[in-house]
């Protein structure tokens, strides 16, 4: 009997201690040009520690391949040789390319990766944009099927002198599917990831939904929505991401390809779907698009919902978020 209860004693012990060491962890740092959050559930202080290590190094690495302003990033080499020559990229940024391509060509242009042709001109922190005089001339640029492939060595090439490309609309979206993943495989179960506006959700918050907040677009200390989620990505576009104003008018960083200026029929767009880097993509064609098509655009694509805020500050949902 005592060694029994010896024995009881001591195996309660270990519940008890399993159950303290287990807790959330969370961390935020700055890179790839934003905020990255990530908490996690964990058992173990090493586990957890390690795991967010991992989320902030993967995040580390895909900034110094695909930021293009990093001059030694694998994209800004291809920027500055692409026109003159194929050039080998790797396998990852190269898939990721041919993908925004693809997504181009089923959002009718309005997620080009080409807008950098124009884009790169603007300066946000510094209120700078190109004349019109300089948005006609590298217009012409702006166009997707001036990328030229060659599958077999992962290599791309520019048909026009002037095209520059930019990740801006996927990378971050790519980023976190990569994030979850990595975590997914080390056996977390709970996790949020959020790069900027894209967030993604690896299982429930034990036992509840994770509570995930569109922010109002023009006063960010409020939500225009909070969606109870589990499972899945939430990203969001807004014209309040990176701007300036000047004159009585918002300059932002979503460009129309077909103008070489912002776009101005909606405030922001959030898709809700399961891949992040679809989602990051479609929350830029949506907002481009407007209202009207960019809805068409997401009732027709399975998988993916959206809220649209629009110029009046008016909400409106995708087909399947009504029923």
């Amino acid at each position: 009997m005592r060694t029994k209860s010896l024995l009881t004693f001591m195996f309660c012990n270990l519940l008890f201690s399993g159950a303290s060491t287990a807790k959330w962890f969370e961390d935020s740092q700055a890179i790839m040009g934003t905020n990255i959050h990530v908490e996690l559930w964990s058992d173990s202080t090493q586990q957890g520690q390690g795991a967010i290590q991992m989320v902030m190094d993967e995040m580390r690495r895909i900034d110094q391949a695909m930021s293009p302003y990093i001059e030694s990033s694998e994209l800004s080499l291809l920027n500055k040789h692409g026109a003159k020559d194929y050039v080998a990229i790797s396998k990852e940024l190269f898939d990721l390319i041919v993908l925004s391509v693809e997504l181009a060509k089923e959002t009718d242009g309005a997620f080009d990766i080409t807008f950098a042709s124009v884009g790169y001109l603007y300066n946000y922190r510094e209120h700078q944009k190109p004349q019109q005089s300089q948005i006609t001339d590298l217009l012409k640029a702006v166009n997707y099927r001036h990328l030229r492939f060659d599958s077999h060595n992962n290599r791309i090439f520019f048909a026009h002198p002037n095209v520059k490309i930019d990740l801006g609309g996927i990378a971050k979206g790519h980023a976190v599917d990569n994030a979850i993943e990595l975590l997914r495989n080390s056996g977390i179960k709970h996790a949020l990831v959020t790069a900027g506006g894209d967030t993604k959700l690896l299982g429930d918050r034990l036992g509840k939904p994770w509570m995930v907040g569109i922010r109002d677009p023009r006063n960010q200390h409020k939500q225009t929505v909070v969606l109870p989620l589990a499972n899945t990505g939430l990203s969001t576009s807004g014209d309040y991401e990176r701007y300036f104003e000047q004159d009585g008018k918002r300059y932002h960083h979503i460009l129309s390809p077909k103008t070489g200026e912002s776009a101005y029929e909606v405030q922001s767009v959030s898709i809700i779907g399961n891949r992040s880097t679809l989602n990051d993509a479609l929350s830029t064609a949506v907002f481009v698009l407007g209202v009207h098509k960019g809805m068409d655009l997401l009732n027709r694509t399975p998988g993916y919902d959206g809220i649209i805020v629009d110029n009046q500050r008016k909400l409106h949902y995708s087909n399947a978020l009504v029923e």
